[in-house]
């Protein structure tokens, strides 16, 4: 079984720091827009400007994230210690990034307290 490369685990939990403003912006529209049109949720109350305002701030950020975040592990992937080396299946290389880069994500919501004080 091969290893996953310390440089990849490394910007990958590097890039997950700075991915937190774009997993809570993509979490802030599904809660008041399409979760709250479902009844799943209720959305904030004093948000009335619509959905405009949050794709002209969502969208570029979203879109400057991923752009690196795959430049980044498409150019660690490539990266081979020998020229014969097999690089792994892809599927578990871009799953693991993708876990590696929500981690901080999931370790800021488990230590955060929530709800009402």
């Amino acid at each position: 079984m091969r290893t996953y490369p310390t440089a990849a685990v490394a910007v990958n939990l590097l890039l997950g720091l700075p991915a937190v403003v774009p997993i809570w912006l993509l979490w802030y529209f599904a809660v008041n827009w399409p979760l709250a049109a479902l009844g799943w949720t209720r959305g904030e109350p004093t948000e009335n400007d619509g959905m405009l305002p949050w794709f002209m701030l969502a969208v570029p950020v979203l879109s400057v994230f991923s752009g690196l975040w795959w430049l980044a592990n498409h150019l660690l992937r490539r990266r081979r210690r020998h020229r014969y080396a097999d690089p792994g299946p892809a599927g578990a290389y871009w799953t693991t990034g993708l876990l590696l880069t929500l981690a901080p994500t999931g370790v800021l919501v488990a230590v955060l307290p929530w709800g009402p004080a």
